[in-house]
């Protein structure tokens, strides 16, 4: 079956279903900058431990979430199908898979004290850290439940409540860190044990609103009913798709996290621009990550009707809404680099105009990989739809790895361009994997899709 839409119909779908999910996105990112921010207010070095936890935590969380991204496309295809019956089995396999891997991860947490010691972090950063771990791992838990609630949602298409829900979670992280890391409203004063005990009631309320959101709005799927029941078939096939996406998420978050060590190689001041200049890049990636999630979701419905006519125009409308969104960023950092480094500096700091300069170097080179960086978390999500993962997943290591880091250490120091040469060995990275992955979606994947539409 084909469905014929114009590339202005596509264009409109996907913005209704996108722009949820890129506000969804940047809620979820108002979570952490909250985290950051009341923690400086309370102190530098419990600042600094929850930087570190919570950047430990992230890792673990990454490579989970592979079985929530997995449940996307399973779900979408089914539900084009009308199969109301694989889009509760693949869902349920997705919770079961999160919290095995969950249980698994949990002595990690524990004993993040001697680990952290052991990657040479110093001995009073890491037991704070530790003592935050302690707690806030436990998090892990509800935090990959909702991973899963909210791609079976997304995949339906009901993408608002996914950003509703995101919200409330930013809000509820936002009043618990404000009582429990000062003591406000009667609460406790627990510093970073505080921040911890947010996060995880934070989680633990995402999950309940989704749950009930889930159970009350959708009971045809009755997810929740005998749901210790296991189906070895389906989790099976939620596993191979996810093992590789989270192995993917891996890769990319390392590239990232290199290049920060290597930028703390060069001094603070570097490092402090570096971070900077992330937090910009990072806001336009959610707008790519957005579209992304709408690449799978709409993709995977073409590949359960076995659509290509559909799937292919699909492909060019958020390709095309990404490339725009780039070139918006670009322009965006090469135009106004000092007043978006200066939003996040004190005008008073005597350090202002050297992290001004090294800053404006580092963002000419964000003007450079917005395009690629665009383009390789597209044709991500793109092959995700057809659920094609596992190549995939060895062209990121490839890139990120073999390219990436490699060119960044090269240029930054054997070279000696500092900062400049390591941002640019994330072009290199960033842009060999959006090669490779579009090559990958155009060139092979799609062709398995169905027959094409006579225009």
């Amino acid at each position: 079956m084909t469905t014929r839409m114009s590339y202005a119909a596509h264009a409109r779908a996907v913005a209704v279903l996108g722009l949820p999910l890129i506000g969804g996105h940047l809620a979820q990112m108002a979570i952490g900058l909250t985290d950051t921010v009341m923690m400086g207010w309370y102190g530098v070095e419990a600042l600094a431990a929850v930087t570190l936890a919570s950047s430990y935590f992230f890792v673990f969380f990454l490579m989970g979430a592979g079985f929530g991204w997995a449940v996307m496309p399973l779900v979408a295809a089914a539900e084009s199908a009308d199969d109301q019956i694989s889009v509760r089995r693949s869902t349920r396999m997705g919770l079961w898979l999160s919290v095995a891997y969950s249980m698994a991860a949990m002595p990690l947490f524990w004993w993040a004290g001697p680990i952290l010691i052991a990657l040479g972090q110093e001995p009073e950063v890491a037991a704070l850290a530790a003592a935050y771990l302690a707690v806030a791992g436990w998090g892990i838990f509800p935090a990959l439940l909702v991973m899963v609630m909210k791609s079976y949602l997304a995949a339906l298409e009901r993408t608002q409540v996914v950003l509703w829900i995101t919200v409330l979670a930013a809000l509820v992280n936002a009043a618990a860190d404000y009582a429990l890391i000062f003591g406000n409203w009667g609460a406790p004063r627990l510093g970073v044990t505080g921040a911890a005990v947010a996060s995880v009631l934070t989680q633990a309320v995402s999950v309940l609103a989704v749950v009930l959101y889930a159970g009350r709005v959708l009971p045809q799927h009755r997810l929740f009913e005998r749901l210790w029941r296991p189906d070895w078939g389906m989790m099976a096939r939620v596993f191979r798709l996810g093992v590789p996406i989270g192995l993917t998420n891996l890769t990319e978050v390392s590239l990232f996290t290199a290049s920060a060590m290597m930028m703390g190689w060069l001094g603070a001041l570097p490092l402090a621009a570096h971070g900077i200049a992330m937090q910009l890049t990072s806001l336009t990636f959610m707008v790519h990550l957005g579209l992304s999630n709408v690449a799978t979701v709409r993709t995977g419905n073409a590949f359960g009707r076995g659509d290509r006519h559909h799937m292919m125009r699909g492909a060019v409308v958020v390709i095309a809404m990404s490339l725009g969104m780039a070139a918006i960023a670009m322009s965006a950092f090469l135009l106004f680099p000092e007043a978006l480094l200066s939003m996040f500096m004190d005008a008073d700091n005597p350090k202002r105009g050297e992290i001004l300069a090294i800053g404006t170097g580092l963002l000419a080179m964000a003007a450079l990989f917005q395009m690629v960086d665009g383009a390789q978390v597209i044709a991500l999500g793109l092959l995700r739809g057809v659920q094609d993962t596992t190549v995939p997943m060895l062209i990121a290591a490839l890139a990120y790895w073999g390219v990436g880091i490699p060119a960044s250490y090269l240029l930054g120091f054997v070279i000696g361009m500092g900062g400049v040469g390591i941002w640019l060995g994330l072009v290199l990275g960033l842009g060999c994997a959006g090669v490779l992955l579009m090559a990958r979606f155009w060139g092979g994947a799609i062709r398995k899709v169905g027959a094409p539409a006579t225009a």
